[in-house]
């Protein structure tokens, strides 16, 4: 089956050449020596190791030689054997990597996924994680790119119907156009990290926030007290957390009933 759908070296120059008229990154992913070399001719900007050559340590000092960026998918495998393939990497000059989460089953039960790993090999080898996915749909990677993924790697076809093995594990047109939409989304709505109030708030804000209020009219030269306040909305004027910053002031002017108290009408 693999041979039958293996594609040639003029293959794969007219979809270099098409990726580049759309300004698209071609990428490839090599299962051997000789496809990695062939690959080199085409100046590949990086190589990914399939899950199953993670053990392959010849193949993967292969990969390191290329000193381009290489990413790593781990499916199948523990730690220790994701430690050991990035040891060899290191080893082996490969100074920029990305490792790849990933569960190999065709399709992959959401509850087989194991997210959190990413994280986990995030924390120890301190380089960028992402998810090689293999569910269906689109929920699990847009929840990992939630979680920190970098890379997110889907399978794609124009007709989940079609035979082969991948095919239904795999993305149609308008769920890639979904996934795409939805994973900007999501990198748009993680923002910073700071806590903050954002100008889209800022409307809102005003309106549901309380401000310090006359309860009645206060007389000029009075002094204000906690009985001639209270807190009602707008939330345009001083917030009812400055209250002891009020009471014991002398009002130098007459602030009408219901309206806010100003601390340019107090001494």
């Amino acid at each position: 089956m693999i041979k039958r759908l293996e594609l040639t070296p003029d293959a794969h120059r007219v979809l270099v050449e098409h990726c580049r008229k759309l300004k698209i990154l071609f990428l490839s992913t090599p299962f051997d020596v000789e496809s990695a070399d062939l690959l080199e001719t085409f100046d590949m900007p990086a190589y990914k190791v399939p899950s199953g050559e993670i053990t392959n340590w010849p193949f993967l000092r292969h990969i390191a030689s290329k000193h381009k960026p290489v990413i790593l998918s781990t499916g199948m495998s523990d730690l220790k054997e994701v430690e050991e393939a990035v040891s060899v990497l290191r080893a082996a000059q490969c100074s920029e990597l990305v490792i790849l989460h990933c569960t190999s089953s065709y399709p992959t039960p959401p509850a087989s996924v194991n997210l959190r790993a990413m994280q986990t090999m995030a924390d120890k080898f301190k380089v960028p994680v992402g998810l090689s996915d293999h569910t269906a749909g689109i929920e699990v990677a847009l929840a990992a790119t939630a979680l920190g993924a970098c890379v997110v790697e889907k399978h794609f076809t124009l007709d989940r119907s079609l035979p082969g093995p991948d095919h239904q594990a795999s993305l149609e047109p308008d769920d890639l156009r979904s996934l795409v939409r939805g994973i900007r989304m999501v990198e748009a709505a993680l923002g910073d990290g700071q806590k903050h109030a954002v100008q889209a708030e800022q409307d809102v804000k005003n309106v549901a926030r309380r401000s310090i209020v006359a309860h009645r009219t206060i007389p000029q030269g009075s002094y204000i007290t906690n009985d001639m306040l209270v807190f009602k909305r707008p939330g345009t004027g001083i917030p009812p957390s400055r209250v002891s910053a009020v009471i014991g002031r002398k009002a130098t002017r007459t602030i009408q009933g219901d309206t806010l108290v100003q601390f340019e009408d107090l001494e």
